[in-house]
């Protein structure tokens, strides 16, 4: 059976195709949607939908410490910082206070950022290889 929706075929398709570098920037971007949307809902003063965005952007960051390669020292350090931004998330939640979205936003806007960079190095690297 055929998804009827083209959107959501082309954003399955997209996922089931992507390298583990890319899945790891959709992660940093999903989990960069869901704290501006829970700060939306904030303004709005819908609880709920804060609270449900706010879970989302909180399990992102869980799948980005699982999935952290420990066998690099600087991975300790990363570690750290995803559950610091974890537990301000949380903290967030229960404070309603956006500022504190606005500093975990800007964590994973960085950690996206250099991402895409270790992205475009490796695409780099791997192009002039193919061209020996």
């Amino acid at each position: 059976m055929a998804m009827s929706n083209p959107y959501q075929s082309y954003q399955s398709n997209a996922v089931t195709t992507a390298s583990p570098g890319e899945l790891t920037l959709m992660l940093y971007n999903g989990c960069i949607k869901f704290i501006k949307l829970a700060k939306k809902a904030i303004e709005e003063k819908n609880i709920s939908e804060k609270n449900t965005n706010l879970i989302k952007a909180q399990n992102i960051i869980q799948e980005l410490m699982i999935t952290i390669n420990m066998d690099y020292e600087v991975s300790k350090n990363i570690l750290a910082m995803y559950d610091y931004m974890k537990s301000r998330l949380v903290e967030a939640n229960i404070s309603n206070d956006p500022e504190i979205l606005d500093e975990v936003q800007g964590y994973v806007t960085e950690f996206r950022d250099t991402w895409k960079q270790v992205i475009l190095a490796n695409r780099q690297k791997q192009h002039q290889g193919g061209q020996a």
